[in-house]
């Protein structure tokens, strides 16, 4: 499929670091004195980083992306040096992509004897990677972590005893939900049933998390998000390199929330994959208005 992937100029760029908070997925490092785009796999091609660069240092390019290689990264990196190396590998333990870390570290084994670095060293490092809870929240990094990739085990959770007895137990199971933050091909999307949400959807309707529960959530506003245009690319890969199995949208009554059920529409068809859609209209008093299959 056509991706937009961020290109950067190292010549120009002189490691201001203007563009690092600016990226939700945490995919650009200042690393050696210049910007590096530590995760293709990570970067969603919004471009929110171009504004930032005032050395123009920074491109959208737009080309056909083959499927992801972890091991094509690996040899197109080192290059880069040890350093990016290691802010990549610890990105994908950051963000759970375990099998694509795994990939890595046999990738460097396999080439230790070409590779101009100690091998064991950056495996090492990747591997004691971790920060001590306070060190971590007054530290945003290469990103802020209230965007980065996290699952939850609900699992934990059984058995526990709710505050109360009308207090239900909360269903999600991914972190972030915001269509603007998420990656499409985060690990925890392959196979699963989505639901893309209205924002104000959980806020009318009482039980909610009915929804929610065995899938995983995306939430987006198609009245107020800016950007808009990015939404219908992540949704067609979440269909065709996620492969999930059906989306589930719910939207409220008022016109305006419609727009949310056009885009997943528009995505579903110009997927190679299909899915099953279905819609559910919320009525404002928080009743369910109808539910079908589109």
């Amino acid at each position: 499929m056509i991706r937009d992937i961020v290109v950067i100029d190292e010549e120009k760029c002189d490691g201001c670091g203007l563009c690092v908070p600016t990226c939700h997925e945490g995919a650009l490092q200042i690393i050696d004195g210049k910007a590096r785009l530590i995760s293709e796999l990570m970067c969603d091609g919004l471009g929110n980083c171009l504004g930032n660069c005032p050395v123009d240092a920074i491109t959208i390019e737009k080309r056909e992306a083959d499927d992801y290689d972890e091991s094509f990264v690996m040899q197109q990196m080192i290059s880069k040096g040890a350093n990016t190396i290691i802010a990549h590998m610890k990105h994908l333990k950051d963000h759970q992509e375990f099998d694509y870390l795994k990939e890595a570290v046999g990738y460097l084994k396999a080439n230790a004897s070409t590779i101009p670095f100690d091998v064991q060293s950056i495996i090492s490092e990747v591997h004691g990677h971790g920060k001590p809870k306070e060190e971590a929240k007054s530290d945003c990094g290469g990103g802020c972590p209230g965007s980065a990739a996290k699952t939850i085990d609900r699992s934990a959770f059984v058995g526990m005893a709710p505050t109360s007895s009308s207090v239900r137990q909360s269903e999600l199971q991914q972190w972030p939900i915001q269509l603007h933050l998420i990656n499409p091909r985060a690990g925890y999307f392959a196979n699963t049933d989505l639901l893309v949400a209205a924002d104000c959807s959980a806020f009318a309707h009482g039980d909610f998390h009915s929804f929610i529960a065995g899938k995983k959530l995306v939430i987006a506003c198609p009245k107020l998000d800016n950007g808009q245009e990015i939404y219908a690319e992540k949704l067609v890969a979440l269909i065709e390199d996620s492969n999930i199995n059906t989306i589930t949208v719910a939207i409220m009554e008022v016109p305006c929330c419609s727009g949310l059920a056009r885009m997943v529409q528009i995505a579903a068809q110009r997927a190679n994959r299909k899915v099953p859609v279905k819609l559910v209209v919320i009525g404002i008093g928080g009743d369910i208005v109808s539910e079908e299959w589109l």
